[in-house]
């Protein structure tokens, strides 16, 4: 029987190889992230909302009752957001954050969130909670930290200067 027709379940289990020790840990990383991912995408998708909206939001919420300017608030997102316009642009059509552009400075936008927006997040409070529970909790408390402070070394090199992450 030739190698390649042989059934899955015959397949002899080998030890995962990888090319360093970097490689490692960056697939292990992007593994994390897609299972941990499931969970937020069924959570958020249930309000018609994306993770990096959610973010969006949450960060609107903090600055309210100011408002922000679009790049400023797209620089503190978690994740990069190439296209900041069309994510505010969905939030906007539901009512959930306003635009204004300032008559000294046309092209600035500043962003704010709306009682609607407010009370979405607020809806959300425990189902986000309950989910980074399910995602972490299994976790104990020292080794969160030590996670937490593993990934800011990791990342360190490639932060930007101002970031809020350091």
């Amino acid at each position: 029987m030739h190698l390649m027709s042989r059934p899955v379940q015959n397949m002899p289990r080998h030890r995962q190889r990888f090319d360093s020790p970097e490689q490692e840990v960056y697939l292990n990383l992007w593994r994390t992230y897609d299972r941990l991912r499931i969970l937020e995408d069924e959570l958020f998708s249930r309000h018609d909302l994306t993770p990096q909206q959610y973010n969006a939001l949450r960060l609107l919420r903090a600055a309210h009752p100011k408002k922000a300017p679009t790049l400023g608030l797209a620089a503190k997102l978690v994740s990069r957001a190439p296209d900041i316009t069309r994510l505010l642009d969905k939030l906007r059509n539901r009512g959930l954050i306003e635009r204004e552009r300032p008559a000294d400075n046309r092209r600035v936008v500043n962003v704010g969130i709306t009682d609607a927006g407010i009370a979405l997040l607020d809806r959300l409070n425990e189902e986000v909670r309950d989910c980074h529970a399910r995602q972490l909790a299994h976790l104990r408390p020292a080794q969160m930290r030590q996670l937490v402070e593993l990934l800011k070394k990791a990342r360190e090199p490639h932060e930007p200067e101002e970031s809020n992450w350091k």
